[in-house]
């Protein structure tokens, strides 16, 4: 195994695996398309190579992704400070476009962990991938939701929130799916109960969770920290189209529209209506909607 690094990794602690292999780290500076264009070199050398940077910034090396999936190349990418959370430095270093980026190119896994236990696993199973996997990571601390036994397959997801009296589904994935608990936390005490699954799994996505969570609820609320094309939202409407026959509700989409500045993550997001108070808004509003119709 081999970790590239893009000359940010005291933010994306590649420097703790250089200090563990300084011989098997290699610092590719601010070259993002060399940097990817030697992890195909070092893996067509039968080497597991793993490279990280910010997720805003593997946009520069779009091609060269691209590329290696037409080269048949197993690469494994993790960009990291996703989205408006990572809060003060603005929207230059916010990764907004990354999950629609790797969502489209072809046989990609796109995976989006919510706290340290999933990552590791999910590290563990991109080592195992083929082709071109993706993993998008938070720059802030999250809570411990999993313990460290939990297993995290390849398409799959968690419920994390259930019962049969669920008037609605949240749908998050690393940042948004601990605002999405919180959300769920509030609503419960207003007597409104709200499944929550975390979608770690962007591509390939759980469907049979998600159409399963639409027909039994009626309203599935995606919540990203992301722009709303191409991103979660979207791999969950194309998964409940997915199945055969028909399917009635509803599915809301919560993402980032309009180009954000600088600020705390917590207003960042409360803003972007990604937040907490603001999921349990979305939801309370549409079930009153729905209720007048």
């Amino acid at each position: 195994m081999v970790a590239l690094d893009g000359e940010v990794a005291n933010s994306t602690h590649t420097e703790d695996f250089q200090k563990a292999a300084p011989d098997r780290f290699f610092e590719m500076y601010i070259g993002e398309q060399n940097m990817v264009g030697a992890a195909v070199g070092l893996q067509a050398l039968g080497k597991v190579a793993f490279a990280a940077t910010f997720g805003a910034f593997l946009s520069r090396a779009s091609d060269f992704v691209r590329m290696a999936a037409v080269s048949r190349a197993n690469l494994r990418l993790c960009g990291s400070h996703a989205g408006v959370s990572i809060g003060e430095d603005g929207p230059s270093q916010m990764a907004l476009e990354d999950l629609a980026m790797m969502r489209a190119v072809h046989g990609s896994t796109v995976l989006y962990p919510a706290d340290g236990n999933s990552t590791a696993k999910l590290v563990g199973e991109m080592a195992k991938l083929q082709g071109i996997s993706y993993m998008r990571t938070t720059r802030e601390k999250t809570p411990k939701l999993y313990d460290a036994d939990a297993e995290f397959p390849i398409g799959g997801s968690k419920t994390l929130r259930r019962s049969d009296r669920d008037r609605a589904t949240v749908v998050g994935a690393g940042v948004t799916l601990v605002e999405g608990l919180k959300a769920a936390d509030a609503l419960a005490e207003e007597g409104i109960d709200v499944r929550v699954i975390d979608a770690y799994s962007v591509k390939p996505i759980d469907a049979e969770t998600l159409r399963s969570a639409l027909a039994e609820t009626g309203l599935v609320v995606v919540v990203e920290d992301h722009w709303a094309e191409g991103g979660l939202g979207d791999a969950v409407l194309d998964a409940v189209a997915s199945g055969e026959g028909e399917l009635g509700g509803r599915v809301v989409k919560l993402a980032v529209t309009e180009m954000p500045s600088s600020g705390s993550p917590e207003e960042l997001r409360d803003w972007a209506g990604i937040s907490a108070p603001k999921i349990a808004q979305a939801v309370r509003s549409r079930i009153a909607r729905d209720g007048d119709a």
